[in-house]
């Protein structure tokens, strides 16, 4: 399993999570219908932060989806960001946003209905996995996974229609999911929803940049043919760690050939190697000018994490969320979402979100 007794364990032996052996690579995902954005307004916005040019999204909502039973994606992250952010008076200084769920017809821009009809049977039982054993089903899962897309199309509405420039979810940034199916603990592929509905609104350059310990496989594979979508992945090495994939020679396919970036990391490397690869990252997005920048800013990257073994501090989530916020201001729209992915040591999260936070101010 992708979390069943990794804690420290020898970073070198093979493991089996789920249906996963590290270095196999997952299968191609079915491609979905392709849906447009639905305008909503927003809410929950106080008037002491209505000004500011970046929406938080914090809501009961968001806790909702988490696992019990000592599972690492817990229900309590939510609140464990919110207590920082509350602490650094954050929440003083940015629009608050409460989120949506996301309709069918919105999932279905990424997901199969196949895939759809499973997750809400599995919802209704509350029996069984989602996948190879690391995504259980719960009572109303559908609903909470619906939730946390729902709360990325919050913020991408917020951006596009000028409400704000940029925009951060804790809880989003389920990266490893497919069109077909869970994984890795992510039961919808928030970041492909909001890919598939931003290329229906009609833009041609979209970049989405992974800093996740984890590489963002449900994304890339999705979207490796797909010249639209500029993708750039540091990640610790995949023959370490699940899912086993983002080689660097995996750079795309077809007409998408080249505009993809991996960049596995050794075990252990901190915010020395992160610094000397985060450059190609930004030299990579600058190439292709994206009119729309997602950020996925696991913090399971951080020293200290339980099921991975990078050990960068929140400097380097602080450098990435500063260094992109620049990088769409060069462009002239300023857009960047980053959504908050991975992450199991409660306090490293907090540090590492809220950092991000305070650098897209």
């Amino acid at each position: 399993m992708y979390w069943a007794m990794l804690s420290r364990v020898e970073v070198k032996r093979k493991r089996r999570f789920g249906d996963y052996i590290v270095g196999t690579r997952p299968r191609r995902p079915v491609c979905g219908a392709v849906l447009g954005l639905r305008a909503v307004g927003v809410s929950a916005s106080s008037s002491a932060s209505a000004a500011s040019n970046v929406a938080v999204v914090v809501s009961e909502r968001l806790g909702r989806y988490g696992f019990g039973d000592g599972h690492p994606f817990g229900p309590d992250r939510h609140a464990a960001f919110v207590r920082e952010f509350a602490s650094r008076g954050l929440d003083r200084r940015v629009r608050v946003l409460e989120p949506r769920a996301a309709s069918d017809a919105e999932l279905r821009a990424f997901h199969s209905a196949e895939y759809l009809a499973f997750v809400r049977e599995r919802s209704a039982s509350g029996n069984g996995f989602l996948d190879g054993g690391d995504t259980p089903a719960f009572r109303g899962v559908y609903e909470a996974a619906a939730g946390v897309v729902g709360a990325t199309l919050s913020a991408v509405e917020a951006i596009m229609q000028g409400e704000c420039r940029r925009a951060f979810v804790p809880i989003a940034g389920l990266h490893h999911a497919a069109r077909d199916r869970a994984a890795g603990f992510c039961v919808f592929n928030d970041c492909g929803v909001a890919i598939e509905l931003l290329k229906r609104a009609g833009l041609t350059r979209i970049a989405y940049v992974d800093i996740d310990a984890h590489h963002g496989d449900g994304v890339f594979y999705a979207f490796e043919d797909d010249p639209t979508v500029v993708f750039a992945d540091l990640h610790e090495d995949g023959r370490y760690l699940y899912p086993g994939t983002g080689a660097a020679h995996e750079i795309g396919q077809g007409a998408a050939r080249g505009t993809k970036l991996n960049l596995p990391l050794p075990p252990g490397a901190g915010d020395e190697e992160f610094a000397r690869q985060w450059p190609h990252v930004t030299a990579h997005l600058e190439r292709f000018a994206p009119q729309f920048v997602i950020l996925q800013c696991g913090a399971d990257s951080l020293e200290g994490d339980p099921i991975t073994h990078l050990r960068l501090t929140p400097a380097s989530h602080a450098r990435a969320a500063r260094e992109l916020t620049a990088l769409a201001e060069r462009c002239g729209h300023g857009r960047v979402l980053a959504l908050g992915g991975g992450g199991y040591n409660r306090q490293n999260l907090a540090q590492a979100w809220n950092a991000v936070v305070e650098n897209l101010l």
